[in-house]
């Protein structure tokens, strides 16, 4: 017996649909290819910056901060891809033990700086204490009042010793963040990226603004002063934040076709950042990011 006309049709339609799934997969995958395609330029530029370091024996650390879901990981991975595994680290370090608890706070940090030659890229680093850890309450009010009073001489004798100090904060909206821990939630090869803590992150958003104002307008300084990258579009925070760790060494060799200047759309100084800040403040009434 022949199919009937409704099942012809819903065999097409699924068909269809198969091939609208194709042609989209196929639409990212050659988009990934381009901006990747894109970023190679920089990151031979990294690999320059890189032997420059290791000619001089000189020390170089990149901070990564801001909200979880911003993009620091993908970032780092970008930068590092091609990079000379035995002259640069990727520090991410956990919760501190009992023993560490009663240390100097900086010392567990100080004991991953890099050495003569190296590059060191924190995936979180000491801020930890401006932003997460008095958001949920791991540090006192006392503990995260002295940090913000100690930290600025702490980078200014790092800087003054000779190591180049960035500090890199991707700024992500509370829309964005959501969405993509939305996907984390439902793609089974991304909800290992899903913590405890990134579950309350949307909820305790305000409470992370007005620490974020703290940090930057307290810790913005001449010798160590913060780079903001809106990391809406990847893409874009990836190829800017290559721009910025460039910049921040006169390395020889520079490839003239090579364009190091930020997009002034998508990197602010923390000066900046602070101004816009205050701004929404009076014109809302809030921060609203």
């Amino acid at each position: 017996m022949g199919r009937t006309l409704d099942e012809l049709q819903a065999d097409y339609d699924k068909l269809q649909a198969r091939v609208a799934l194709l042609k989209r997969s196929e639409r990212r995958a050659v988009r990934k290819s381009r901006q990747e395609a894109e970023l190679k330029p920089f990151q031979v530029e990294l690999l320059k910056l890189q032997k420059h370091l290791e000619e001089r024996d000189e020390r170089m650390i990149v901070l990564f901060e801001g909200r979880d879901a911003a993009g620091k990981g993908g970032t780092i991975r970008r930068v590092t891809r091609y990079m000379n595994e035995k002259h640069y680290r990727v520090v991410a370090l956990g919760k501190p033990t009992e023993e560490q608890r009663t240390q100097w706070y900086f010392q567990r940090y100080v004991g991953q700086f890099p050495t003569g030659g190296e590059i060191v890229l924190f995936d979180r680093s000491w801020y930890n204490r401006a932003m997460v850890e008095p958001v949920f309450g791991f540090c006192t009010p006392e503990e995260h009042k002295n940090f913000l009073r100690g930290v600025v001489g702490f980078e200014k004798d790092l800087v003054r010793q000779g190591t180049v100090l960035v500090k890199l904060y991707f700024s992500v909206t509370k829309e964005e963040q959501k969405r993509r821990f939305d996907r984390r939630r439902d793609d089974p090869l991304r909800q290992w990226k899903l913590s405890e803590i990134d579950m309350q992150a949307q909820e305790h958003w305000d409470d992370f603004t007005d620490r974020k104002y703290q940090m930057l307008k307290r810790t913005s300084t001449t010798d160590a002063p913060w780079t903001i990258i809106r990391s809406e579009n990847k893409h874009l925070a990836r190829l800017n934040a290559m721009r910025v760790i460039l910049n921040a060494v006169p390395y020889e060799g520079r490839a003239s076709g090579v364009d190091f200047v930020p997009d002034p759309k998508i990197v602010f100084s923390g000066g900046e950042e602070v101004s816009l800040m205050e701004a929404q403040r009076i014109r809302s009434g809030r921060f609203t990011y």
